[in-house]
């Protein structure tokens, strides 16, 4: 999920679509809050790990 929220920032900010870079920035925040979830043992979701 980080991955792809990388890939759609670099793709948003160099192409002029905001929607991409937006959505980029959303999907790193969520996957950077899973895997803090994940590495403290709290599980999300009924799940511990997201890989």
């Amino acid at each position: 999920m980080i991955v792809l929220g990388i890939i759609l920032l670099v793709v948003g900010w160099l192409l002029p679509i905001p929607i991409l870079f937006t959505l980029g920035i959303i999907l790193i925040v969520v996957g950077v809050i899973l895997e803090l979830f994940g590495a403290i043992g709290r599980p999300v979701a009924g799940r511990r790990h997201y890989y």
